[in-house]
């Protein structure tokens, strides 16, 4: 995880307007403002920006199992291909792999006087560990008839929901230790957060690429991390010493 400094300011006068402002060239957030009477009781303010930036793995991995028979009839064919196939969907079940994570597909085409057919089984697995196992097993037993693909990996979209909510709570606890820093500077106690903004979020591909040689199933994972950062704006009440409340 890295993080950014954020953009702070201590209001200890009235403010009205755009409460984390515009920043100038030192990046200091600043508000123009004129006091009013209704302004007064949330005069004793501070304003802080914090960034966040998180990185995730995949959590799931793709592998699909492709069987290609050529057979004089179809029926010949159909039972080559059957055979294999049985065989692994078989290999799926003994290792736990439920039915709802397998899909299969079949084509039959003819080819002159023969007859070819070609079946492939996709499986998605949350387990690595459990996907390798089923890979060894099926290239070790089966024929080069048989494909065993490499996994391709891939993100749920409840791990990437995970992260977004992740990188936020990070980027607001950032902004919350900076605002306490703050306060202690200026003698002051951070009281109640009177306002929490997202204001910008991004994810992005953030795999590194290795060299081109034989990668190891964590390294393959790490090709294919994403990356996700956040930038909020926190407002909290600034208290005096004396009256501190506990957040």
């Amino acid at each position: 995880m890295a993080s950014s400094p954020g953009c702070v300011f201590a209001s200890l006068l009235p403010a009205t307007g755009d409460m984390c402002g515009d920043e100038n060239e030192c990046g200091v957030a600043g508000v123009m403002s004129v006091p009013s009477p209704e302004a007064r009781s949330h005069a004793r303010q501070v304003h802080v920006r914090g960034r966040a930036e998180l990185s995730s793995p995949p959590d799931r991995a793709a592998v699909t199992v492709s069987v290609r028979s050529t057979k004089d009839s179809v029926n010949d064919v159909t039972n080559s291909v059957t055979r294999r196939l049985d065989y692994i969907l078989q290999t799926m079940r003994q290792h736990g792999v439920q039915e709802e994570d397998t899909a299969v597909r079949k084509h039959v085409r003819r080819e002159g006087d023969l007859y070819s057919m070609q079946t492939e089984v996709s499986v998605v697995f949350s387990d690595f560990e459990k996907m390798q196992r089923v890979r060894s097993v099926l290239i070790e037993k089966l024929d080069r008839s048989v494909c065993v693909g490499e996994p391709r990996f891939e993100h749920s979209s409840q791990c990437l929901n995970l992260l977004r909510r992740h990188v936020c709570a990070e980027a607001v606890e950032t902004a919350r230790l900076k605002a306490n820093d703050i306060c202690s500077i200026l003698g002051q106690a951070l009281g109640q957060p009177l306002l929490v903004r997202e204001e910008e979020s991004q994810e992005w591909g953030c795999g590194q690429e290795g060299p081109a040689l034989p990668l190891k199933l964590q390294q393959k994972a790490g090709q294919t991390l994403v990356c996700a950062s956040s930038c909020v704006c926190v407002i909290f009440e600034l208290q005096p010493k004396n009256s501190t409340k506990k957040l």
